[in-house]
């Protein structure tokens, strides 16, 4: 009688071992190599918990309230792309440079010093240059300007002269005395000029101030780079590679952490610089103010005409694990959700290409996965 009694509490409890595992085993997806995700399962917590096997419990309410996004994504083919290394350059046709063409002491204009981020128009006077040379120079030039003067002095008494005795001098003397007078008092005028000359600084094109470094009395060097305008809206982006013939592979090419900027690919150049090739691309704005300043190091995603097979992704999907490898969540089951390691590719700034780890029918979080890794 005790034995059957033992048997029987023996064989009721292995059933209830066996239907709470059963209850707790959710259906989950397989993996790229037809492996399932969910076979080390553990008991299912009724709230927001990261289980042991490393996937994470979130309730039905949990998820409209964290707006969770699920989608089964199809492989397609699509474009290979690579990183390239790059920087914002202006564009030669809508930028210009002011510059000293000989030394002097910077003066300012009818506006004031031009600065960083201000308007001008092409013609414009930004700044004075007030020339100086060296006293050996200016004695030079002002013994020139005194002889000059006592020059134009007595060819003026002489022409007095001789028009007083007009009728009795030959014509020419009078005319000739005319010519040498007017000579005489344009070259005193341009030597005066030439003593408290002053140069003055142009704006060579309409734009945006992008540096400028001009103070008040200070003393500048021929060919001192004084102040730099661009136009805003037409930038460039100079990218650089080893590889010589990517320049003929390129289809596309994009920004990354740049919605509003698309690029139109100018040409490659035909010699390398310092061992790389430079890329030359147009920035073009779509929407707003361009989010881009003169040598700024941005990151290409460029588009090479290869194809190459896997499951697009919007970027937002793909978060690092606590290893610091990629990962997406797969959604296993009803309120469970995996994470699974992958390898990408980015394609644009908001998509990536995900080639290994992922099968065709995983149910994949794309909204809300920085949430859910946050889970503990």
């Amino acid at each position: 009688m005790n034995y059957q009694t033992t048997s029987i509490k023996a064989h009721i409890a292995m059933l209830a071992i066996a239907s709470s595992a059963l209850a707790w085993a959710s259906p989950g997806a397989h993996g790229p190599n037809g492996e399932h995700l969910d076979q080390a399962t553990a008991p299912a917590s009724s709230g927001l918990a990261r289980l042991p096997d490393g996937s994470v419990n979130v309730p039905k309410l949990a998820q409209r309230r964290m707006g969770l996004r699920t989608q089964i994504a199809p492989e397609v083919e699509a474009a290979v792309t690579i990183q390239l290394p790059g920087r914002v350059v202006a564009d030669p046709n809508a930028s210009g440079q002011v510059q000293a063409v000989h030394g002097g002491r910077v003066e300012m204009g009818s506006r004031g010093l031009p600065v960083a981020g201000q308007t001008v128009r092409q013609g414009e006077v930004l700044a004075w240059l007030r020339h100086h040379a060296d006293p050996f120079t200016l004695s030079a030039q002002q013994s020139q300007h005194i002889e000059l003067k006592a020059a134009r002095e007595l060819a003026q008494q002489k022409l007095l002269r001789l028009e007083a005795l007009e009728g009795t001098v030959p014509r020419k003397e009078i005319d000739a005395a005319r010519v040498e007078l007017r000579s005489l008092t344009e070259r005193e005028q341009r030597t005066a000029l030439s003593i408290e000359s002053r140069e003055p600084l142009i704006a060579p094109i309409s734009g945006v101030i992008a540096r400028a470094d001009l103070k008040v009395g200070q003393i500048v060097d021929a060919r001192d780079l004084l102040v730099e305008i661009l136009d805003p809206t037409r930038l460039m982006v100079e990218a650089s590679t080893p590889d010589v013939s990517l320049g003929n592979r390129l289809s596309a090419a994009h920004l990354a952490g740049f919605d509003g900027v698309k690029l139109q690919m100018i040409g490659a150049a035909r010699a390398l610089r310092d061992g790389v090739l430079p890329l030359n691309f147009r920035a073009l704005v779509t929407a707003g103010t361009t989010p881009l300043a003169l040598g700024q190091p941005v990151t290409l995603l460029a588009s090479l005409k290869e194809r190459r097979k896997g499951i697009v992704l919007p970027a937002s999907a793909v978060v690092r694990s606590p290893a610091n490898e990629p990962v997406v969540w797969i959604k296993t089951g009803t309120e469970r959700y995996t994470p699974q390691p992958v390898q990408i590719q980015p394609l644009d700034a908001v998509t990536v290409l995900v080639t290994q780890g992922l099968a065709p029918d995983n149910r994949v979080l794309v909204q809300g996965a920085g949430l859910v890794a946050q889970i503990r």
